[in-house]
């Protein structure tokens, strides 16, 4: 092979290898492209068949055009060395190393007499990012997605990605339609300004969610399991009735896991589809599903294959009744049961594995949980990453798992939930993987945080309260420790309060949370002929005793006053005054719902209780106790309830009891009568002959609520559905029922009961309702009755 000092037989234009990139200035669009060699690139070699395989030496390589970029980086970048021979090959992948890097806008290289010069222009360097023609999503928000940053390069390919990232938050907003279109704007001193240009678009709503194949349950009731909702009548309010593609793989889940916890194993989701609406204004989701048979639990057993795990240990876990409807959570539940009565015993590595057994004829499912040891793996270290704000212990401490301890996969997936439960994270990943051993388990969890402070603004409307306003401040991680703060001021027509609460969700790092409470209230209702002030300090503490059920200790300390206006009656002008105490309460709580927000089945009961009388002016012991069940029928489109409550108040050490601790029942309390309509009440005459009719309250109480709801027919859209409720209820207990010539009304013990129908309206604004009575039960001339109740509440 011939050895050339240099190419001195070429023509040195010839020679030449040039690869360009068009950049439009005065604000033209950059064209965008991938960091290759173009298609038009000039690679002119005369007759190249003929010197394919030559090569050249070159006795140094020098670098032209660069200014931010040091020489020996553009050398190094290109791969080609003086001194060394080259090929034409070697030229050519130079050129595309030096465009691959991303730094260079063009790019020559080429021989002239004995050295290889390199020629580049490098990419301008950004001055400023702007976004224009935005306005449905702030500039902080979107500025947020983009990678390209003032001060560093200008890059074809990060320009393309952020274009993307933003096309994503529109479609994420619904806005699919949306276009944005980077531009540069060229400046002095090889600077350009990049403008992302945004054309909004009209956001694609859902006006319509169908379903196929479903029998046992209703599309209505199938679409309140999904996250994506119908366009309705606020439908510029509502958020979730925008359509976005990626929502629809998770309704395909919850629409799943809706048919698995009411035993339809074989329950699949075929398809999803989006249909674009003839208008192309919307969309129409259909999802295909294939119900299947619903099954429930047969057989439950345990058994071992381990000679020291004696069966009998574990027999407590098991509370589930055979031919109750199968549901995973209670597979769950019991696997957690027993794996907690494995550590108790001190067997950390017998897991309980369900075995589970089909039984077609009688649509049961057999589960024998077998109680097997597994392999011995401990857990060496917890690394987490990615909380800049918030401190490691507050996420390290919702693993019951620590640094040393037996590894339990499980355990592991029940603290990743209650991670993604406190809400300070806009995204949790946990991953396990081998230590330093192969008996040593690393977790890994890594975070993405969101902001957790609010500001809220509170509107409400009640027959009761009249017109309402609050003001709400509230930061759930307070600097980063997971404490609790919030400041409240809300008012009424008839009530005004002012509120400060600090919360410490884990005293100690323990499942123990501590609340301090300080508020100041005052009362001036125009139905009352008094007036109250209250200034209440009460710290607490709540801790679970059991999986369903949690108790609450506290110290309370208040100061009350009551002032009579001029026209109260003798009984109530008798209390005047302030009177202050000091006591503890007790609270406990046992919920077996199904869910705290929508229940459909299961239970809950709850009683508190006040002692006073450790300090201070009153003294009393007061108790509220309330149980509420559900019940769902004819497939969940109907859900009944039942609820009793009562309350008991008794002064101590001869102290009567005062008009502020007593109770009063009305209004949403008992529907048919208003508030303080019913019980007790001084209606003696006053010296001009008029009746003084003050309600006084009463030491004891009792109301059962019988209600259902259901659909009316209406579009499940329009959030509107009715109901049928039954109050009854009592108020009744004086300690004294006479005082300056007045006489208070019967303090005995007398029903009062009401029928009526209700309707309810979720809308964008908040939960509407309104209630229609009919009282039954009561006295003419002395009840204050009420046919008509509504009430509104949202929060923005």
């Amino acid at each position: 092979m011939k050895t050339l000092g240099v190419w001195d037989s070429m023509k040195t234009s010839q020679m030449s290898v040039r690869m360009k990139r068009n950049l439009k200035l005065g604000g033209a669009a950059l064209a965008l492209g991938v960091a290759a060699v173009p298609m038009n690139s000039v690679i002119s070699l005369q007759s190249s068949m003929a010197y394919a395989q030559a090569t050249a030496r070159f006795s140094r390589v020098d670098v032209s055009g660069n200014q931010r970029i040091a020489a020996d980086t553009v050398r190094s970048i290109a791969g080609v060395s003086a001194g060394v021979n080259v090929t034409p090959g070697q030229i050519n992948t130079a050129v595309q190393n030096l465009y691959a890097s991303g730094l260079f806008e063009t790019v020559e290289v080429r021989p002239e007499g004995g050295r290889l010069v390199i020629d580049v222009a490098e990419y301008p360097t950004i001055n400023a990012v702007a976004i224009e023609g935005n306005r449905r999503l702030k500039d902080e928000d979107l500025i947020g997605l983009v990678g390209s940053t003032p001060r560093r390069a200008y890059s074809p390919a990060q320009a393309e990605a952020d274009t993307q990232a933003l096309t994503n938050a529109y479609a994420q907003a619904g806005r699919l339609a949306a276009k944005i279109e980077p531009k540069i704007i060229r400046r002095s001193d090889n600077r350009v300004d990049l403008v992302f240009e945004v054309r909004e678009g009209r956001v694609i709503e859902v006006n319509r969610i169908s379903f196929t194949g479903n029998r046992k349950y209703s599309d209505r009731r199938l679409r309140g399991a999904l996250e994506t909702k119908q366009a309705g009548l606020f439908r510029t309010l509502v958020r979730k009735d925008t359509f976005i593609p990626e929502r629809l793989d998770f309704d395909k889940e919850k629409l799943r896991n809706f048919y698995l916890k009411r035993g339809y194993i074989d329950a699949q989701v075929l398809s999803s589809s989006a249909d674009f609406a003839r208008e192309r204004d919307s969309f129409g989701v259909n999802f295909q599903v294939q119900e299947g048979q619903q099954y429930r639990f047969g057989k439950l057993t345990l058994s071992s294959p381990e000679q020291d795990v004696n069966i009998e240990d574990y027999r407590s876990a098991m509370k589930v009744n055979e031919g109750r409807v199968y549901n995973p959570e209670l597979v769950n539940t019991t696997l957690e049961r027993l794996d907690v009565i494995s550590a108790q015993l001190g067997l950390p590595f017998v897991q309980a594995r369900p075995n589970v057994t089909r039984n077609d004829d009688t649509r049961t499912l057999d589960i024998n949980f077998e109680l097997a040891r597994g392999q011995k793996r401990f857990v060496e270290r917890i690394d987490i990453e990615g909380n800049s704000n918030t401190l490691d212990r507050v996420i390290r401490r919702e693993f019951e798992t620590v640094e040393g301890d037996p590894f339990n996969a499980r355990k592991v997936q029940e603290a990743t939930d209650r991670i993604r439960a406190l809400g300070y994270f806009a995204n949790v990943d946990v991953q396990t993987r081998q230590g330093s051993a192969p008996d040593q388990v690393v977790i890994d969890v890594n975070v993405e945080e969101q902001p957790t402070g609010s500001l809220g603004f509170g509107v409400g409307f009640g027959t009761d309260s009249g017109l309402s306003g609050s003001i709400t401040l509230t930061e759930d991680n307070f600097l980063g420790r997971g404490q609790q703060v919030g400041v409240t001021i809300s008012t009424t027509s008839d009530e005004r309060e002012y509120s400060f609460t600090f919360t410490e969700p884990k005293m100690f790092d323990r499942d123990l949370s501590g609340t301090m409470t300080l508020s100041y209230q005052t009362t001036d209702d125009d139905d009352l002929t008094f007036n109250t002030s209250q200034i209440l300090i009460r710290p607490s503490l709540e801790f679970p005793i059991g999986e369903s059920s949690s108790l609450e200790t506290s110290l309370q300390f208040a100061s009350n006053e009551v002032i009579p206006d001029s026209d109260s009656s003798p009984l109530i002008r008798a209390e005047e005054g302030k009177k202050s105490s000091f006591g503890v309460g007790l609270g406990y709580t046992f919920d077996r719902r199904n869910s705290p927000v929508d229940p459909t089945a299961g239970f809950i009961f709850s009683i508190d209780q006040t002692l006073a009388g450790f300090a201070g002016d009153d003294k009393y012991y007061k108790a509220i106790a309330n149980a509420k069940a559900y019940r769902s029928i004819f497939n969940e489109e109907v859900v009944l309830s039942a609820e009793i409550e009562g309350g008991y108040l008794k002064g101590l050490g001869g102290n009567t009891t005062s008009i502020i601790d007593r109770f009063q029942l009305g209004g949403n309390s008992l529907r048919g009568f208003e508030s303080y309509g019913i019980g007790p009440r001084d209606v003696s005459l006053d010296g001009s002959g008029e009746s003084y009719d003050a309600a006084l309250g009463g030491n004891f109480y009792a109301v059962a609520r019988l209600e259902a709801s259901f659909p009316i027919g209406l579009p499940e859209e329009y959030g509107i559905y009715g109901g049928l409720f039954l109050d009854m209820g009592s108020l009744w207990g004086l300690d004294t029922t006479s005082a300056g010539g007045s006489t208070a009304s019967s303090s005995d013990f007398e029903l009062r009961s009401a029928i009526g129908v209700s309707l309810f309206w979720d809308t964008a604004l908040g939960p509407l309702r309104f209630n229609f009575a009919k009282p039954i039960d009561y006295v003419e001339g002395v009840d204050k009755t009420e046919s008509f109740n509504f009430t509104i509440d949202t929060r923005f």
